[in-house]
């Protein structure tokens, strides 16, 4: 038995040197479990986490990942893979590469090398930014409200389709258990992303009429979320967030900073011009990313898989705020 009380498994996580990964791979070792953790190059260093096996693989590679699934034959494995924020010379064809193939490739190698269960790393992003969000709950999505993850945002398409294909394997293949985390904006000490740069300018930017609550989650809640998961007798959907949500006006006043409110037709105009000369990454369509943001009701993740997160959504913010010194 591990150190937790769990029955060691052999898990294969799929991302395992990105920045959710390292702190996955790291917990499920200390828990016991034997951990392949896998990757597109091996860590440099001391190699990461005590304990765990490092393997090459890219998600893209259809044949690669049927030979390392193959290969070790987890009994879990960990879907991590995918890329959040593109880097410079990402395209549309490559993120799609990654984020739909990849998937499918894995699940296609876990079916056929008889992986008992899987756990993937979904967003809030796969309800979409729609102006009727969480109509039927007062504003908050749960698991059973659509996913329609917007064309116009790779990330949220692209979740989107991975979880039709997987609501389609949880009907065609039963036998593959599912965990599937539909994780809120993920902060921590160590967090710096697009999302967090909204927090670090002079002004915050607030559409007029749109509230634009976040609901953000710690990033160790995360990690122990998917640790869980591995062991969890419960399967599902499962939204990934802390209680409650903050506001921009709320966040700008918890960071002593101003909002600028500015009418949606003036963003979109000026963001469309930005956009073709160059100097702006972000088009037309951002504004319905600030106007209509996922809010995701956690109850599921409390009361049926059994993990009430630690810090709230405020209470996640202010420990982001004070290691960043804001």
């Amino acid at each position: 038995m591990s150190g937790s009380g769990t029955t060691p498994r052999s898990v294969l996580v799929t991302g395992g040197g990105g920045f959710l990964g390292t702190s996955v791979v790291s917990g499920l070792a200390a828990a016991g479990h034997r951990v392949v953790s896998t990757d597109l190059r091996l860590p440099g260093g001391d190699g990461g986490a005590h304990g765990v096996e490092h393997v090459v693989m890219d998600v893209t590679d259809a044949a690669q990942v049927r030979a390392v699934i193959g290969a070790h034959r987890p009994e879990v494995v960990v879907h991590l893979a995918s890329i959040v924020t593109p880097g410079k010379g990402s395209t549309r064809d490559l993120e799609y590469d990654v984020d739909v193939n990849g998937s499918r490739h894995v699940l296609r190698a876990c079916l056929e090398h008889g992986v008992r269960r899987v756990v993937v790393s979904s967003s809030g992003a796969a309800y979409g930014y729609h102006r009727d969000n969480g109509a039927a709950h007062d504003g908050w999505l749960r698991e059973d409200d659509p996913v329609r993850g917007n064309v116009e945002f790779a990330y949220s398409h692209h979740k989107r389709l991975v979880e039709e294909e997987l609501a389609e394997l949880r009907c065609d293949h039963p036998e593959l258990e599912q965990v599937v985390l539909r994780i809120g904006t993920i902060l921590g000490e160590r967090v710096d992303n697009q999302i967090t740069a909204l927090f670090e300018r002079r002004r915050l930017l607030r559409i007029r009429g749109a509230d634009s609550p976040f609901v953000f989650v710690w990033d160790t809640d995360v990690a122990a979320v998917i640790q869980r998961a591995v062991d969890a007798e419960q399967t599902g959907v499962f939204n990934v967030a802390g209680d409650g949500a903050l506001g921009v006006d709320e966040i700008a006043r918890r960071l002593g900073r101003p909002t600028l409110v500015v009418p949606e037709p003036l963003l979109r105009g000026v963001l469309a011009v930005a956009h073709r000369v160059g100097l702006s990454p972000y088009g037309p369509e951002q504004t319905r990313f600030l106007q209509y943001r996922p809010v995701l009701d956690n109850t599921r993740l409390k009361e049926v898989f059994g993990y009430t997160p630690s810090k709230t959504s405020a209470e996640a913010f202010e420990a982001w705020r004070a290691a960043r010194g804001l």
